[in-house]
């Protein structure tokens, strides 16, 4: 399966109700469109769906993570939007562990489930990405997300698929919970 386009987001803050945002909170996110394969049919074999996630997850993750510099990820969160003449189950295909392991690989490492979110929705599309702390899923500072629209897609026999990450938690996070900086590293979850 081939990449036909791509589309890139980047949302920086650096303020945040009157305060600074030091270093500014930037968020990426990347999203490929393909044709689904099996728009418009049943398919019980999903496989060639999840098999492609590798090599255009590394496509988009490379895009992302060269977004997100000078920073370095620290959160992640993953999403596709299927066209109408496609299945949510084929969008789900492409975003399980091939998908996921290779945006901990460009993260530089994760040991906590990704976050992620799927839907069926015509072109003009908004999606909310998740982000969670690539490290431990119990780091409250980094419970995020971003928004994005994709203008013209999916149309009804494509996929979009997307990865997103950012270089740090909320702007003033002040909620409590387990910091980043006290992160064990073992589950995944704190």
């Amino acid at each position: 399966m081939q990449i036909k386009r791509t589309l890139t987001f980047i949302e920086e803050i650096a303020e945040e109700a009157g305060q600074r945002a030091n270093p500014p909170l930037r968020k990426v996110a990347v999203a490929a469109i393909i044709d689904n394969p099996f728009a418009g049919r049943f398919e019980r074999d999903l496989k060639p769906l999840t098999d492609a996630s590798e090599n255009i997850g590394r496509t988009i993750c490379t895009l992302a993570i060269s977004m997100l510099a000078p920073h370095k990820a620290q959160s992640y969160g993953k999403a596709a939007i299927i066209g109408f003449q496609g299945e949510q189950e084929h969008g789900v295909s492409m975003l399980t562990t091939v998908f996921g392991n290779v945006m901990r690989e460009a993260a530089g490492g994760g040991k906590a489930w990704i976050s992620s979110i799927t839907k069926r929705a015509a072109p003009g599309a908004t999606i909310d990405i998740p982000l969670a702390h690539k490290d431990a899923l119990y780091v409250r500072s980094h419970y995020d997300g971003i928004t994005i629209t994709l203008p013209d897609a999916p149309l009804p026999n494509e996929i979009a698929v997307i990865c997103a990450f950012a270089n740090r938690g909320r702007a003033n996070h002040r909620v409590g919970g387990l910091a980043a900086s006290d992160i064990k590293g073992v589950d995944g979850l704190i």
